[in-house]
């Protein structure tokens, strides 16, 4: 599920819930000391020394958020085959080069297992000495990497995959605003062929929007950052890399993919319901997917949908294999509609290390480390754990933020519509709530009447007016 970003302005009216919330779920506010310190010696210390590391000389770009330092993807693009195709070269952050296997970085990235977004602030995976510093492919310096070179056709189909170590260098810090040139050009090119392909095969990229929540002189103003078509096709990149590597993996054997199975009946009636409630019906002969990309995250009501959307998948977690490759029904990703594996976020996603040091065994022809092989029936769990609690922190967001904007409106009624027996989707704001006992047949439209909203419970009280 795609990260659901929240800004609140002034971020000081929700201080304290955001405390209670870290505190809740035991969400770390430092690093332990031998941590720091062991990562202060790796960033001084330079990368582990491998002489099977060629220079990669291509002019990389990196393209992130503006003021990113945690850079864990540059990539290159470039015509091939007398332009009537693409050659992606996509080089990810070697973090493995720069942590030893059960050393403090490597426990502490064990117990936190993914970076936690919070309003304004984030639970890095990493210390910053090493995220932003040492393993981040910031310009202007050389670093070790996992360089993928992936040729596509003219239609965007991969044909060929390879994978080495290098060093690289990258040549410049983009944003999603700010990509120049023919690098613009055919990362437009590549992102729309990808886009097509994903299509075709009934996949689905939600593009779910980042929540703006300011107060104003008249109260709280929600809106929504809608994505820029840099940002979906800077994605494709992305999800291109992780279906590569779970080919890979899936014909050697071994490996750990992303999966998940089609969301339940249960969770899709509430999608279809409150789709209704929101004025976005989704028709019965419509496809999921179809259906998701009429959707337009500037209209605040579609946006709301594609958050609940993100939430509706069922099961989505990681399997792992050693010896022969799980069915294909067990391998796939619903969403992605084809096997997919985390790789292309090592400094924020424990994952993507431990499937990097994999592929580039595999691509190499050689045995895959023992402490890979070693970690791989753990590391599902290990991951799951991580990303559910990155989730919870998430929802818990969305609850504070919304008891906080609801606080100054109690005794207001508004209209809503049952999603579920008990649970109602609000017109205006878009939000959910709870009916205890109400027993609604979904679809029915009411009327219900706020009686509290208390921040500091994160607790919003409906009644039928």
């Amino acid at each position: 599920m795609p990260p659901r970003p929240v800004h609140v302005t002034p971020v000081d009216a929700v201080a304290d819930g955001i405390a209670a919330i870290r505190a809740e779920l035991q969400l770390p506010d430092a690093f332990p000391p031998d941590v720091l310190a062991e990562a202060d010696a790796v960033a001084a210390s330079g990368p582990r020394a491998d002489p099977s590391r060629e220079r990669c000389d291509l002019p990389f770009v990196t393209i992130d958020p503006p003021g990113s330092k945690d850079l864990d993807q540059a990539m290159h693009l470039a015509r091939i085959d007398g332009g009537a195709g693409y050659r992606v070269s996509y080089a990810i952050a070697d973090v493995g080069a720069f942590v030893d296997p059960g050393g403090a970085i490597d426990r502490e990235a064990h117990a936190r297992a993914v970076t936690a977004y919070l309003p304004e602030q984030r639970v890095p995976l990493h210390p910053p000495a090493l995220s932003e510093g040492a393993a981040s492919l910031l310009p202007g310096v050389d670093r070790p990497a996992f360089v993928w070179q992936l040729d596509l056709d003219a239609a965007g189909e991969l044909t060929r995959t390879k994978l080495r170590r290098a060093i690289v260098r990258s040549s410049a810090r983009l944003d999603y605003g700010s990509v120049p040139g023919e690098v613009g050009v055919l990362l437009q090119e590549v992102g729309e062929r990808r886009q097509a392909i994903e299509r075709a095969r009934g996949g689905v990229s939600l593009r779910v929007p980042e929540q703006e929540v300011d107060r104003g002189p008249d109260g709280w103003v929600v809106s929504y950052r809608v994505p820029r078509a840099t940002e979906d096709w800077n994605a494709q990149i992305s999800l291109l890399t992780g279906i590569a590597a779970a080919r890979l993996m899936l014909d050697a054997g071994i490996g750990l993919l992303r999966t998940q199975p089609a969301p339940a009946e249960k969770a899709m009636g509430r999608l279809r319901a409150a789709a209704q409630a929101l004025g976005a019906p989704w028709p019965d002969a419509q496809s999921y997917p179809e259906w998701i990309r009429t959707l337009d995250p500037a209209v605040p009501a579609h946006a709301a949908l594609l958050h609940q959307a993100a939430g509706s998948g069922r099961g989505a977690g990681y399997t792992a294999f050693d010896g022969a490759a799980p069915a294909a029904e067990d391998a796939t990703h619903f969403a992605i509609a084809a096997p997919y594996a985390h790789t292309t976020a090592p400094l924020r996603r424990l994952a993507d290390r431990f499937v990097l040091e994999l592929c580039a065994a595999i691509a190499a022809g050689t045995p895959p480390p023992q402490h890979v092989r070693d970690e791989l029936p753990g590391l599902a769990a290990v991951m799951s754990a991580g990303t559910q609690r990155a989730n919870r922190a998430e929802r818990a967001v969305v609850d504070l933020v919304e008891a906080t904007v609801l606080a100054d409106r109690t005794g207001e009624t508004f209209d809503a519509v049952a999603i579920d027996d008990d649970l109602v989707q609000l017109r205006e704001p878009a939000v959910r709530a709870k009916l205890p006992d109400a027993q609604l047949p979904v679809g029915q439209a009411i009327r219900v009447r706020l009686d509290a909203a208390d921040p500091a419970t994160r607790n919003v009280v409906f009644t039928r007016a």
